[in-house]
């Protein structure tokens, strides 16, 4: 290509509108959380004392961790769609974290020892294990994808916020129809499935991520 010919094929390129990445990752959230509502509304269903759990505290505050992290994390996944060398340090990351340990203290503090063990097992660990990632598939998928577009410095690292935020919406969808709402078992098997995600989606980030 001669010199006059790339001069004028950048300056084509400088001339179109320039769309901010955050914008498409917050449409594939959305789509891929919306593909996820589908797929639970094809395999599960909502737990059937929905209505009273909701009433509780136990309940609402599963949902709140979940939608926390998934929120949280998505503040960071936009930072690493981006060419920079480094991120903001973001302490939101760590409410997720923190809630699950103020209610972790509240349930030993207020559950005698001998319920212990079977809070902390429940009734439903292997599904859990199971469903929060299939759950967690359509969102992160769709975050990968529009990653794509973007020029994560740290492909890997952009991978896991994916995971992240896909975690926490699969695990919001999963709460609904999980019996289960102890703190200990939230804090166990709810984040298992979650790391199991952020790892997955960390790999695939360092396979198709690199620019």
């Amino acid at each position: 290509m001669k010199t006059e010919e790339l001069i004028q094929a950048l300056a084509a390129d400088n001339s179109k509108p320039v769309v901010p990445i955050n914008r498409p990752l917050i449409a594939a959230l959305v789509i891929g959380a919306a593909l996820s509502a589908v797929l639970f509304g094809l395999m599960l269903h909502p737990r059937p004392d929905i209505a009273e759990a909701m009433h509780t505290t136990a309940f609402r505050f599963k949902l709140v961790v979940a939608a926390s992290l998934a929120v949280t994390a998505s503040m960071l996944l936009i930072q690493s769609a981006r060419p920079l060398p480094g991120l903001r340090r973001s302490p939101l990351l760590g409410l997720a974290p923190l809630l699950l340990l103020v209610g972790v203290i509240a349930e030993f503090a207020l559950t005698p020892v001998d319920l212990w063990s079977q809070r902390w097992i429940g009734h439903n660990a292997p599904h859990c294990l199971a469903l929060i990632p299939v759950l967690s598939l359509a969102p992160a998928a769709a975050l990968l994808v529009t990653l794509r577009r973007g020029a994560p410095a740290r492909p890997a690292l952009a991978g896991a916020f994916a995971g992240l935020v896909a975690g926490g919406v699969g695990s919001a969808l999963y709460a609904l129809t999980c019996p289960d709402d102890s703190p200990f078992f939230v804090a166990t098997w709810y984040t298992l499935a979650v790391v199991l995600v952020t790892a997955l989606s960390a790999f695939v980030g360092s396979r198709v991520l690199r620019w």
